[in-house]
């Protein structure tokens, strides 16, 4: 009887000790997370989604959506893009400083993924130096202003989702802050989904993709979400809420597929994922156009 009271009281305390270091200790921590600054700027960071998107986490997560997306992008680390802003008086020295760089100091670095020059500057390269660490971008900063030339550091996040397209940056709590639930996912059956709004920002392409996931994405396994679409037959005139299809996904002659408040709901929450603010605990440079 003694000992069956020690037995009870150690798996007690152990299964207290486990709860509150994983449910009570994360929740002390990320309960009490707020709106962070976005880097650069006096904007913060995320705002709450409106009030058709909440709806839509809702019916996401009713049709099991997280079995086979997840929303959390992963990064492996960062980069460096050197920018070359401005030339000087001298782009002739600028463009020796650059080559001496890559012959004496570091032939091995990767170079110009994006070849563009600065307009009116006799050659001299926009891009010199791309993903490289930063050691190496500070040496070729300082190289080309001692010449008069003008450069600057970009931070790149860098990784296979990044280099997916997924997201420009890993996923932080941050991005989670007005969702309840939380739908990380653990299976990417279908890409991931933490950035997707600003991927695809078109509602309606989200609404067709639902309706008829391989009439966008040839080959896709995602099964078709037909019970969120009413179809209907036409009546004195079409509905302007109805989808457009290719031939071999159109509904029947003098019908059309037109959208449940559940669909739009779910397109707008979609629409709404948009991890894309630069943070202090997950930096990154904003991506300039490049040709």
């Amino acid at each position: 009887m003694r000992n069956g009271v020690i037995v009870f009281i150690a798996a007690f305390i152990a299964l207290g000790v486990s709860w509150c270091g994983f449910v009570l200790a994360p929740v002390m921590q990320l309960g009490t997370e707020k709106q962070a600054a976005v880097l650069n700027s006096s904007d913060v960071y995320p705002i709450g989604r409106p009030g058709e998107a909440n709806q839509g986490l809702q019916v996401y997560r009713a049709n099991g959506c997280a079995a086979c997306h997840t929303e959390q992008v992963q990064q492996s680390g960062f980069a460096c893009d050197v920018m070359i802003t401005s030339a000087g008086t001298n782009p002739p020295a600028v463009i020796a400083a650059w080559w001496r760089m890559q012959t004496n100091f570091f032939p091995n670095e990767m170079t110009q993924r994006f070849y563009s020059v600065i307009p009116n500057s006799g050659g001299v390269p926009q891009f010199p130096f791309e993903r490289v660490r930063k050691e190496i971008a500070d040496i070729a900063v300082e190289s080309f202003q001692n010449v008069g030339a003008k450069a600057e550091i970009h931070i790149i996040a860098i990784g296979p989702d990044i280099e997916r397209g997924w997201g420009l940056r890993r996923s932080v709590a941050e991005d989670f802050l007005y969702d309840q639930p939380v739908q990380l996912g653990s299976l990417r059956a279908g890409p991931d989904l933490a950035n997707v709004g600003a991927r695809l920002p078109d509602a309606n392409w989200q609404l067709v993709h639902l309706y008829a996931p391989q009439a966008l994405v040839k080959n896709s396994t995602m099964p078709p979400f037909r019970f969120l679409f009413e179809v209907r037959k036409i009546g004195n005139a079409p509905s302007p809420d109805a989808l457009q299809f290719s031939k071999a996904f159109a509904p029947p002659a003098g019908c059309e597929v037109v959208p449940k408040p559940e669909a739009k709901q779910l397109a707008a929450y979609l629409s709404s994922l948009r991890a894309d603010a630069p943070l202090y605990e997950a930096p990154f440079t904003p991506i300039m156009t490049k040709p």
